[in-house]
């Protein structure tokens, strides 16, 4: 944002500062700064007093760019034995009136076409088309989503095609088992993964061959609310750019003199946690309590380098910066407590459990950081430590989902039973946090398979610019979601962690949108396009009756 306003107000940055304050959520929308932000400020200055602005629920639901936008047709062809020999799909990419990010969305399913298969030959082609619609941006994936939902999609079609169950053919077309790199035909260098595990764990919680027993016995009794079972296996990218270099981010830690700590990082939260991340991080490496540290973010004028939170990236990136520059900061309070101990510094250790320091082998002699702290300040020391780190590239994190739902043949009616995710997000930091992430994911994929739609009349005039309208899913309509924990470990930065905020939402789609069709498949439904609301699914199944 500041440097957009610098070139726009053609002022030098150091005439301008950038407050953010608490954001609730952006989810890819804002990652770019708007036109109206810009106005803002170019009225304060010629008014000459403070300018807000607020927009109506209708004018963000209108002007906020849309996510997704892709029609897509798949190919896949393959042997009878459960082998996939070739995959390929085609993309047309709405962008809308005003287009920017969302004409280049298809590099994202480009990249992720292969998804977690060895297929032998694969094909991809993509047009973005202007419309008389509201601009297209990204949307928690931005691409990823969309290459999950066709593949998973294609996978679900072969099994059917051929009579095999679509676990089985999910297996038999894994990429096997890697820990250091694996580079799919689309130019993706996967750092790690376990694809096969994730799915194995997936059908153990779900108790897979329970839930086909009694998918059969409600068809064989005619029952009129039928069960559908969904997989989904998928690969996502995070922390992808940065040139050559990869992303760069930044952190910095200062003792301050009652024995706190302050820490300053350029990964500007909208939700995420960080301030939680970071301190214990922090305190993992100092000893300090949680308590005692203080996150600072969001302010130019005390951070004036940062990068975009966006793309999954921040602990990886921003806390493996953090946590780097803490433990120096712990390194450099060995040497400040080696003088108060009076020992040299090599022999002082710091003991984490207590965050006191002593020479090796004599802990009852032992000091505090407070006593650090104040030694530092009558001396006008300052302890302080900064550090900038940079990935040598993305980091891929992977993952199963298993969607079971109930479809009233009735009326259409799809009720959201069960959904088990496997998600493998590297180390996870917190694991509170990234179940929050997760479940927060797994709401949004299985809304866009079930209900949300954006939808225009002939002249292009938007039809749901309300909640009202638009069908927003909630509380509900959901289940309590089942949560499986995987780690494995990413070798691209020292923390081991990957991003999760848009894994859920990856997943959970195409899971939810296979099991509505898993139930009906049996009466002749072969595909519905989603959302799947109770209408498009009754008239599939009129359709299907009158074939």
């Amino acid at each position: 944002m500041l440097g957009a306003l610098a070139q726009i107000y053609k002022l030098t940055p150091d005439k301008i500062r950038v407050i953010t304050p608490d954001v609730g959520g952006g989810f890819g929308a804002k990652g770019v700064p708007s036109p109206e932000e810009v106005l803002v400020g170019e009225l304060a200055r010629r008014v000459g007093r403070p300018v807000r602005w607020s927009e109506s629920r209708t004018e963000n639901m209108t002007a906020m760019v849309h996510g997704r936008g892709q029609v897509q047709q798949v190919t896949i062809g393959g042997t009878r034995d459960g082998k996939v020999l070739a995959f390929g799909l085609e993309v047309l990419q709405e962008a809308g009136a005003y287009p920017a990010l969302g004409t280049i969305l298809p590099g994202g399913t480009f990249l992720m076409h292969c998804g977690v298969y060895e297929f032998p030959s694969t094909g991809f082609d993509s047009k973005s088309l202007v419309t008389n619609t509201t601009p297209v941006g990204a949307f928690r994936g931005a691409g990823r989503p969309e290459a999950a939902a066709a593949i998973e999609r294609a996978i679900d079609l072969f099994a059917t095609e051929i009579g095999m169950d679509p676990i089985e053919v999910r297996h038999r077309n894994f990429i096997a088992p890697f820990m250091n790199g694996h580079t799919t035909r689309s130019g993706a260098k996967y750092d790690c993964g376990r694809f096969g595990d994730a799915l194995d764990l997936a059908v153990e919680q779900a108790g897979y061959a329970a839930l086909r027993a009694e998918q059969a016995a409600r068809r064989a009794t005619s029952d009129r609310k039928v069960l559908g079972i969904g997989i989904s296996c998928y690969v996502e990218v995070t922390a992808m750019g940065g040139g050559a270099g990869g992303i760069t981010e930044s952190g910095s830690v200062e003792l301050q003199a009652d024995g706190t700590i302050i820490a300053k990082t350029g990964s500007t939260p909208y939700g995420q946690g960080h301030e939680t991340t970071w301190a214990m991080l922090i305190s993992d490496a100092t000893g300090v309590p949680m308590d005692q540290i203080r996150v600072l973010h969001g302010d130019t004028d005390v951070i004036p380098s940062s990068g975009l939170t966006g793309g999954s990236r921040s602990v990886q990136i921003a806390g493996s910066a953090i946590s780097d520059a803490a433990t120096r900061l712990a390194s450099n309070a060995r040497a400040a407590a080696a003088d108060l101990l009076e020992a040299a510094a090599g022999d002082v250790v710091l003991d984490i459990a207590t965050g006191q320091f002593h020479v090796q082998g004599t802990p009852a002699k032992a000091v505090s950081w407070g006593a650090v702290a104040a030694s530092a300040a009558e001396t006008g020391t300052l302890l302080f430590a900064d550090n900038e780190f940079s990935q040598p590239g993305p980091s891929f994190p992977f993952g199963a989902h298993i969607a079971v739902v109930e479809v009233d043949l009735d009326t259409g009616l799809v009720t959201l039973v069960r959904h088990i995710a496997v998600d493998d997000c590297g180390t996870m930091i917190n694991p509170l946090l990234v179940e929050g992430q997760v479940h927060g994911g797994l709401a949004q994929g299985a809304a866009q398979a079930l209900l949300e739609e954006v939808r225009y009349d002939v002249d292009g005039n938007p039809q749901t610019a309300n909640f009202a309208d638009y069908a927003v899913i909630s509380a509900t309509e959901l289940p309590n979601f089942e949560r499986v924990e995987m780690e494995t470990p990413s070798p691209l930065n020292p923390l081991g962690a990957k991003g999760i905020g848009e894994s859920g939402t990856i997943g959970a789609t195409p899971a939810v949108h296979n099991a509505v069709i898993d139930a009906l498949a049996h009466l002749g439904v072969r595909h519905i396009d989603m959302p799947c609301t109770p209408e498009k699914v009754w008239r599939a199944l009129g359709e299907a009756a009158a074939r």
